[in-house]
């Protein structure tokens, strides 16, 4: 391993841990066992029976980002439950999270509001609390079992392994608008960050690097890969790592860390710690469309395992849709081949 690769995976390190970070007593993954035990025992039986499936059931890789209308979907939704169990629910998703990937999440929520004024309900019945929890497979230390929240631009899937290891793939955030420019909540941009480091990689590329890693002038209209369950590695187009200097390898790697931070530290460093021992050199970086403010544009990064997609071209370069997703790690599907191998008696 060459100096400069060490040197990158030193910075990588250093950027991706919070400073000042301490473990609590408990781990979050027990945090998100308590929570999703409190909150099925909030629930009465006919909720209970509609948000709780088997741990092997069809339903826990179903996905999409659509409005309710466009997808149905299953499980308890917020606008159907009391304060109290709204307060277990909101607790569930807060342990699964970190602070800020909560204050995001919540925000996207209330975006339905500014569409809604912004439509006049003339598209869909946008309401904040149109968002459901599934549970699938039964709460508790040891087990393996799984949660999901989804709706109207929020699809967030948790799977915790033999009571040990959490993911949280796929992991969609949109924003719709990415920019509020009128009303009460005028100035937003959810999902701004996202935006941000994207541009400020590809405007730090010297002339030759952009031309290898703006892949097309024209982005495309949504993320490439969709809802699909399953995804592949997409075309090994853009820039690799290895060809960036150490101040914008910096920047990819923030700019990866974007999508890690909105994870709970727990699962966020599980995930950091597999990237930093697989090849960092080969992650790409690829864009498309105007890297000016206000202009459609896409980005990717895709390294061996994961896939970051970005897209913002809608209603004028004003909507933004985001993933994370893992090739063979979806669903927890990797780690739970991994447990399986090493307890085939489960």
């Amino acid at each position: 391993m060459t100096k400069r690769r060490l040197a990158l995976l030193g910075l990588f390190a250093l950027l991706l841990v919070p400073l000042g970070a301490r473990w609590e007593e408990r781990r979050d993954v027990d945090r998100m066992t308590g929570a999703a035990s409190a909150f099925l025992r909030s629930l009465d039986e006919d909720q209970r029976a509609a948000a709780t499936f088997a741990f092997e059931d069809d339903e826990r890789s179903r996905f999409h980002f659509i409005p309710i209308e466009m997808f149905e979907r299953s499980g308890v939704m917020i606008v159907d439950m009391n304060p109290s169990q709204r307060d277990r629910a909101l607790d569930l998703l807060e342990a699964g999270l970190s602070q800020r990937g909560y204050l995001t999440a919540t925000q996207i929520m209330e975006l339905e509001d500014v569409l809604l004024a912004l439509e006049g309900g003339q598209r869909f019945a946008r309401d904040r609390d149109e968002y459901l929890f599934s549970i699938f497979g039964t709460p508790s230390v040891g087990e393996n079992w799984a949660w999901r929240f989804e709706g109207h631009h929020v699809s967030l899937h948790f799977t915790i392994i033999g009571g040990e290891v959490a993911v949280v793939t796929p992991a969609f955030l949109g924003a719709n608008p990415a920019e509020v420019r009128e009303g009460p909540q005028a100035g937003r941009r959810v999902l701004g960050d996202r935006e941000d480091a994207g541009r400020a990689l590809v405007q730090a590329l010297n002339a030759g690097q952009q031309d290898r890693a703006i892949i097309d002038v024209e982005a495309p209209r949504d993320i490439l890969t969709g809802a699909e369950t399953v995804v592949g590695p997409l075309d090994p187009v853009g820039i690799e790592a290895r060809e960036l200097t150490s101040e914008q390898s910096g920047m990819l790697f923030e700019l990866i860390d974007v999508y890690l931070s909105l994870m709970s530290d727990e699962i966020a460093e599980h995930r950091r710690g597999r990237l930093l021992g697989g090849d960092t050199d080969s992650i790409r970086f690829a864009w498309a469309g105007s890297t000016e403010p206000g202009q459609p544009h896409y980005y990717r990064v895709q390294g061996p395992t994961f896939l970051i997609e970005y897209d913002n071209t809608q209603n004028g370069a004003n909507h933004i849709h985001s993933v994370w997703r893992e090739f063979d790690g979806d669903f927890g599907r990797d780690l739970l081949r991994e447990h399986r191998d090493r307890h085939p008696h489960d």
